[in-house]
């Protein structure tokens, strides 16, 4: 049965015992704390309809809408690499900006015909929709943050088939708007510097045009390395290079993540200049 201790004994239980029961319950209310507040995120579909108010009401009024698209990428790259990578990459941008917010990926996108099939929809897993029905989805996003509250709303596209649809329904946008408290605009250098800076850095380590490539080759796996590894069969790219007629343009036998940071680098730098140039003229 249980006895009873004593005074001594209690006094003696608590001399021992004592600083490690106080730092247990310092340690409960900590928990206990970390748990019951909100988790610190950019990204506008993991809060709350009213966490996303304070965080409006507190200055975050950029928005940005990443762009994928739902395509092959060759026998070695997941076809969701569009969607992931752009979706990371724009956290990254929202968080060194410090006012932004990161709305849903969409990654439907114009990819193409049908029938006959074109470009990518000649292979498996491919997905298109009509340019106007994608340019309409752009329309109305950008309208219901608007409605929110954002004041800038940013499209930023990963793919390089849009880039002028994406241009065409921000300027679209502004005009309807007019002298309103809210503007919509196509960050181009997100997507250009893949193209262009990214590929001479590559250049200067040694590596060729044909090996770079335009689409699933070393530039575009290197990305997708440095963002998810796991989107990319590492375990075959050491075999013949597919080539264009499993739909790949370039060579990704050499791809690394390390040759993708620089990519992801410039990416990240080059886009949040370019956003804070375009909203500081509003």
């Amino acid at each position: 049965m249980f006895q009873p201790v004593s005074k001594r004994g209690a006094i003696e239980l608590w001399r021992v015992g004592g600083p490690f029961l106080m730092f247990m319950l310092f340690y409960a209310c900590i928990f206990h704390q970390a748990r019951a507040a909100p988790n610190s995120t950019v990204f506008l579909e993991e809060m709350t309809s009213s966490e996303l108010q304070a965080e409006i009401r507190a200055g975050k009024t950029t928005i940005i809408i990443p762009i994928g698209g739902t395509e092959q990428n060759g026998p070695d790259m997941a076809l969701g690499k569009h969607n992931i990578r752009v979706h990371i990459l724009s956290g990254r941008i929202a968080t060194a900006l410090g006012n932004a917010i990161v709305a849903p990926v969409i990654a439907y996108v114009p990819e193409g015909n049908i029938d006959p099939p074109t470009a990518h929809m000649r292979f498996a897993g491919t997905i298109t929709i009509p340019e106007g029905a994608f340019e309409k989805v752009l329309e109305s996003a950008a309208e219901s943050f608007r409605h929110c509250g954002f004041r800038d709303i940013v499209f930023l596209g990963d793919h390089g088939g849009y880039q002028t649809l994406d241009n065409r329904v921000a300027a679209h946008l502004n005009q309807v708007w007019g002298p309103s408290t809210a503007r919509a605009h196509a960050i181009d250098e997100y997507y250009r510097v893949t193209q262009t800076e990214y590929v001479a850095a590559l250049k200067r380590r040694g590596f060729t045009d044909s090996e770079i490539g335009t689409h699933a080759g070393l530039a575009d796996t290197s990305l997708m390395l440095a963002v998810d590894p796991s989107l990319v069969r590492t375990g075959r790219l050491q075999h013949d290079n597919p080539g264009v007629a499993q739909g790949v343009y370039g060579d990704p036998r050499r791809s690394s993540a390390a040759l993708g940071e620089i990519g992801v680098d410039l990416i990240v730098n080059r886009t949040v200049a370019a956003i804070r140039s375009a909203t500081s003229r509003r």
